[in-house]
């Protein structure tokens, strides 16, 4: 969805369709946690990089808890 929204703003006018709309309403919370963090570079917001960065560490590290705790009981 993160990626879908950043797609949209190289488009005139694709973040006020629909899908626009719907995209920001799912994104905009999580990626404002890091616009507060990280200043824009002019133009670029780099913010949703770093968003994409996070949760990736996010998923491995619930990845590692579950192997975890499913390997005491196999093992």
């Amino acid at each position: 969805m993160i990626i879908g929204y950043i797609l949209l703003s190289w488009f005139p006018n694709a973040r006020d369709s629909f899908i626009g709309n719907l995209l920001a309403t799912f994104t905009e919370p999580y990626l404002r946690i890091f616009r507060r963090i990280i200043p824009s570079i002019g133009p670029i917001d780099i913010s949703p990089v770093v968003a994409l960065i996070a949760l990736r560490f996010v998923a491995l590290g619930l990845f590692a808890v579950i192997e975890f705790i499913f390997g005491r009981f196999a093992g």
